[in-house]
């Protein structure tokens, strides 16, 4: 009996240890607001129903809110206006070495031109109407046709204009080249211009990345799935796994609630080994989540919430995240 006793209260006293050690009530986070990551700016929407990697979304472009087309100068000024803290934007090489921002594999799609993107020069590029391809009544009207020329930027461009602003740099293939070609333009960069830059990518060209530059946040499928199912073994001690650190995290917002310590104290975890951490839409189980683009869903995060949220409809998510009180 005396056993029976001793193993129920070691039991509870490990229980309590590990609920106080996860507890955002111990947390000495401030409240805040959420942090934005707008993907590609201000963009059009589109249907998303049976979206494969070959669908040209510009052909199932939604009525527009907004005059604004994605990764352009134009929209990243508008987003970061907006409220967007930090923008996620798609980039190609070309064949001059340069980095066309630009989000499709062939430029058949958006443009009146043809062939894949990484097969033509930056100057090429420029001369194409990037908003040649829209419509929302399947090819009856086309309301962006003439008005995109000349508006794919260079990541150069970019970095010029907003010289102080935060990116994720997304890679569109999973070439290790591309990797690697990416990593010696970085490694040009003054280290402070590199600290508010991340890259998003596939699992071989992220690990190119970090195998040229260590301390580079870089994300890929792989990477973040070793970093959560890692800290879902450890976490329970407060340990944050070598997978986790110095990264991006991009965690559906359903999955959030079972990671330890969520919300405060999983947040001070990874700010402390200078990780941060984006909420996507839900996961339902048939792919990767999209952003966060349903006001109703900024209404339930977590009151106080100052992680990451990204989103791909900044315009419709950005009036439910100015009116959360701190």
């Amino acid at each position: 009996m005396r056993r029976r006793y001793f193993f129920l209260l070691t039991f509870l006293a490990a229980g309590g240890a590990i609920y106080l050690n996860n507890s955002s009530l111990l947390s000495g986070r401030p409240a805040g607001k959420p942090v934005i990551l707008a993907h590609r700016g201000l963009a059009q929407e589109f249907e998303r129903a049976g979206l494969t990697a070959e669908t040209c979304t510009a052909k199932r472009m939604l009525p527009p809110r907004h005059d604004y087309l994605e990764n352009t100068l134009a929209s990243m000024e508008a987003a970061f206006a907006l409220g967007a803290d930090v923008l996620e934007l798609d980039v190609q090489p070309t064949t001059d070495g340069q980095f066309a921002v630009f989000h499709d594999w062939t430029v058949d799609c958006r443009t009146e031109g043809s062939g894949r993107t990484r097969d033509l020069s930056m100057a090429a590029l420029r001369q194409l109407d990037v908003g040649y391809g829209y419509t929302a009544d399947g090819g009856k009207t086309f309301p962006f046709r003439g008005k995109g020329m000349g508006l794919m930027p260079s990541l150069d461009e970019v970095f010029s204009r907003f010289p102080d602003q935060r990116f994720h740099i997304n890679l569109k293939s999973n070439d290790p080249a591309e990797g690697k070609a990416l990593a010696a333009y970085l490694s040009t960069l003054p280290a402070e211009r590199r600290a508010a830059l991340a890259v998003v990518g596939g699992d071989a060209p992220v690990r190119a990345i970090k195998e040229a530059l260590p301390g580079m946040r870089a994300v890929s499928k792989e990477s973040l799935m070793r970093c959560l199912l890692r800290y879902e073994g450890l976490g329970w001690t407060g340990y944050v796994p070598d997978a986790c650190r110095g990264t991006a995290l991009l965690v559906p917002v359903n999955v959030a609630p079972w990671l330890w310590g969520w919300p405060d104290r999983f947040l001070d975890r990874m700010e402390s080994v200078g990780t941060s951490v984006y909420l996507l839409g839900p996961y339902g189980g048939g792919g990767f989540s999209d952003g966060i683009d349903d006001p109703a869903t900024v209404d339930r995060l977590p009151a106080g919430y100052s992680g990451g949220i990204s989103t791909d409809q900044l315009d419709a998510i950005a009036p439910a995240v100015a009116r959360r009180e701190l």
